[in-house]
C-alpha cells in the first residue's frame, strides 16, 4: 500500500454508493478495489471499460498489444503482469508479448509506434495516423487512442498508489514468468 493509505479497498469498508459494483468488475481487481476511494469514478468508469476492454473495435489481440505497451512504457508492473496473463488466455505466445515490451514484432510494430508516439508527442503522426487508419478502420484507431488514454490513467492511479498485483495473477507470473 502506498504511504497515503488509499490501497485496495476490503469488502467490510466497500462503499454503499457502488455496492451493485462489487461482485462484478470493481469488486474482482485491485486496481478498481483502489479506485472505490472514488465511488463516482468507479461507477462513470464502467461503460468505457466495457466498451474498450470488452467491444472496442481494435479487437482482443490488438487491445493487448496496446495495453501490454502502454504498461511497460509506465512501468506498471501491475498492468503487466495482468495483460501477459489475458495476452496467454487470448493464446498470444510468450515471444509475442515480449517482444511487444522491446519494441514489436512486425505485425504488432505499428501498433506499439503509436503507443510510443501518443505517450511522447501525445499525438499520431499524420503518416502513422494515415496507416492505422487504412489497416485497422476509423473506429479502431480512435478505440486505440482511447485505450491508451484509458491505461493511462489506470497506470498513474496503480503507480501512484502502489496498488499489489492481485494475487491470482501474482502466482501466475511466479510459476510461470514471462
Amino acid at each position: 500500500m502506498s504511504e497515503s493509505g488509499l490501497g485496495p479497498i476490503p469488502d467490510a469498508d466497500w462503499p454503499e454508493e457502488i455496492a451493485d459494483l462489487r461482485d462484478g468488475f470493481a469488486g474482482q481487481l485491485n486496481v478498481y478495489r483502489t479506485m472505490a476511494h472514488d465511488p463516482a469514478l468507479v461507477r462513470a468508469w464502467a461503460p468505457l471499460r466495457q466498451h474498450l476492454v470488452k467491444d472496442s473495435a481494435l479487437g482482443p489481440e490488438r487491445s493487448e498489444i496496446v495495453i501490454l505497451r502502454v504498461g511497460v512504457r509506465l512501468g506498471s508492473a501491475y498492468e503487466w503482469a495482468h495483460h501477459v496473463s489475458r495476452a496467454r488466455s487470448l493464446g498470444m505466445e510468450d515471444a509475442r508479448i515480449a517482444a511487444v515490451r522491446d519494441a514489436g514484432l512486425e505485425g504488432d510494430r505499428q501498433l506499439v509506434r503509436a503507443v510510443d508516439a501518443m505517450l511522447d508527442d501525445h499525438q499520431l503522426p499524420a503518416a502513422l495516423e494515415a496507416e492505422l487508419r487504412a489497416e485497422i478502420g476509423t473506429a479502431a484507431l480512435f478505440d486505440l487512442i482511447a485505450t491508451v488514454g484509458f491505461y493511462l490513467t489506470l497506470g498513474t492511479i496503480l503507480n501512484t498508489y502502489d496498488v499489489p498485483v492481485d494475487a491470482a495473477i501474482a502466482e501466475e507470473m511466479a510459476v510461470r514468468p514471462l
